[in-house]
């Protein structure tokens, strides 16, 4: 039996940011602590990520209960400057992916070269037919996709999984 396993993670915050990427580093840095990430690349500080999303996207990942003060903060910092802030928690779903094999089950839904992507990377992808991100965890992966088709990648994921994962 294999020990993979793939969970739905509760809500957690995430806040999307567009804007210049020198705005949004000093925002993000300023109100997060998180260093500024490079690109494709992830930050921490505490219970906060920074992640590169785009050229001119930031997400910020917190507790789903903060996300909404966190938002005013960064809105409070940017104020003088063009740029979005909005907290999109409901709607983007995490799934945790951890154990043997959870790399040989996203590299079957997933064009990324899972052997050169780093620690801290953040890809920006496709799961399938859906648009997706994934990063590693500690113990394996991270999948996010939008909330409207977690259903399906909830599918997908267990339809590829080994018997018993």
């Amino acid at each position: 039996m294999s020990d993979l396993s793939i969970h739905a993670l509760p809500p957690v915050g995430m806040i999307t940011l567009r804007g210049a990427m020198p705005v949004l580093t000093k925002a993000v840095t300023a109100v997060t602590g998180c260093d500024a990430p490079a690109m494709r690349m992830s930050t921490r500080a505490g219970d906060v990520t920074a992640m590169w999303m785009e050229p001119d996207e930031m997400m910020v990942v917190c507790t789903y209960d903060g996300a909404n003060e966190m938002a005013g903060r960064l809105r409070v910092e940017m104020a003088d400057d063009f740029a979005t802030v909005a907290v999109v928690s409901d709607a983007r779903q995490i799934f945790e992916i951890n154990g043997t094999g959870g790399e040989t089950l996203l590299a079957k839904l997933m064009p990324v070269d899972f052997a050169k992507l780093g620690a801290t990377e953040v890809r920006r992808t496709r799961m399938a037919q859906i648009p997706a991100a994934v990063w590693r965890n500690s113990d394996g992966f991270q999948v996010m996709c939008f909330r409207s088709v977690a259903d399906y990648a909830t599918d997908l994921l267990h339809t590829v999984a080994p018997v018993g994962g």
